[in-house]
Formats: structure tokens, C-alpha cells, sequence
């Protein structure tokens, strides 16, 4: 076992701003409006579930395609540029249309465990070991469930602003990590020749 705190806290800090659960709090609200009832326990084990699964069956699946851990990385580091474009500037690039039923769609996936989560994942696994990635899913997990349960107080404690500005943070840091998995990997590709 290679437990490693700083592994776990910078992994954490990763997954937290990509899935970024203080930003969704809106549309986690519009669904609490629409259906009545999120089923928060449910919605959180599944995306631990999900994420944890792609951790280890990920790769796999690259090396089935024919695409390795740093290649997917670099692609995966221009995703989560695109996601800190969208938090700093308050657009929207990309996103699904809000389903009918707050299950399993759309919070666990594609909500918390979504595009940008898994390639966070893969990104993760190149540079860090497993155990600590878990820990920090686990520990993301339990802040995800935290904010579900009271996404109501939350907004009413922060308000538009608040969640405004902490989504805009983390937008900031989310492009100092993409830009520093995009060198990183691309260095490693062209060690290996590329």
C-alpha cells in the first residue's frame, strides 16, 4: 500500500473541481423541483461505483482500442481545459438536457461520474497510485452525498454569487491542472516517441 497524503489531497482537489457538485447546484435543485425527492444515497453510490470501476476497467478498455494512459491523458487534459472555460466564463459548451426522474440518471451519471470525471480518472492513474485515488473518489463521494442532502440550505447560505465566485475558483484551478496533465503527458509521449 502506498498511502500518500499528498497524492490523496491533489487527487481530491481534482475530482472535486471536475465534478464540481457546488456548481450543479442549480440543476440539482431544478430536479428537486420537478420530481419532489433525489435519491441521494442511491445517486452516490453509484457514481463511487462507476468511477471506481472505470479506475481499474479504463485502461483496459484503451489498450483494447489501442490507445495508452498518456494519449488519453492529453485528450482528457483538453476536456477539463474546456470544463474551466466553462466555469470561468459562465458559458455552456456542452451539457445534456435535464432528464425527467432524479435516479440514477442524471446525477450519478451523467452528473457526477460524467465525461470529464472519467478522463480526471485515467489522467489520475497515470501519475498517481490506485489506493490514493480511491481515497480521494471516497472522500469526494461523501462531500457529493453531503451537498445532495442539502443542496437547498446551500443555495440559500451562498446564494447565486457565492456559488458564482467558488465555481469560478475552481474553474481557475481546474485550467492550472489541465495545463500541467497536458505537459506532463505530452513529454512522457515524446520520451516514448510518438
Amino acid at each position: 500500500m502506498n498511502f500518500n497524503f499528498k497524492e490523496i489531497a491533489t487527487a481530491g482537489m481534482i475530482l472535486f473541481a471536475v465534478i464540481d457538485i457546488l456548481g450543479s447546484i442549480p440543476i440539482i435543485i431544478s430536479l428537486r423541483n420537478k420530481v419532489g425527492h433525489i435519491q441521494s444515497e442511491k445517486a452516490s453510490i453509484v457514481a463511487a461505483c462507476i468511477m471506481i470501476a472505470f479506475l481499474f476497467v479504463g485502461e483496459k478498455i484503451l489498450k483494447l482500442i489501442g490507445i495508452d494512459v498518456n494519449s488519453f491523458a492529453v485528450a482528457g487534459s483538453f476536456i477539463i481545459f474546456f470544463l474551466a472555460i466553462e466555469m470561468i466564463l459562465g458559458i455552456t459548451l456542452y451539457r445534456d438536457d435535464v432528464a425527467e426522474t432524479a435516479s440514477i440518471v442524471p446525477i450519478a451519471f451523467p452528473l457526477i461520474a460524467g465525461a470529464g470525471t472519467m478522463t480526471s480518472l485515467l489522467a489520475l492513474r497515470a501519475e498517481y497510485h490506485v489506493e490514493n485515488i480511491i481515497v480521494a473518489i471516497l472522500l469526494n463521494i461523501i462531500f457529493v452525498y453531503i451537498v445532495l442532502k442539502s443542496s437547498a440550505k446551500i443555495e440559500r447560505v451562498l446564494g447565486k454569487n457565492g456559488l458564482n465566485i467558488i465555481r469560478k475558483v475552481f474553474g481557475v484551478i481546474l485550467m492550472a491542472i489541465a495545463v500541467k496533465l497536458f505537459a506532463s503527458n505530452i513529454n512522457q509521449l515524446f520520451n516514448q516517441g510518438y
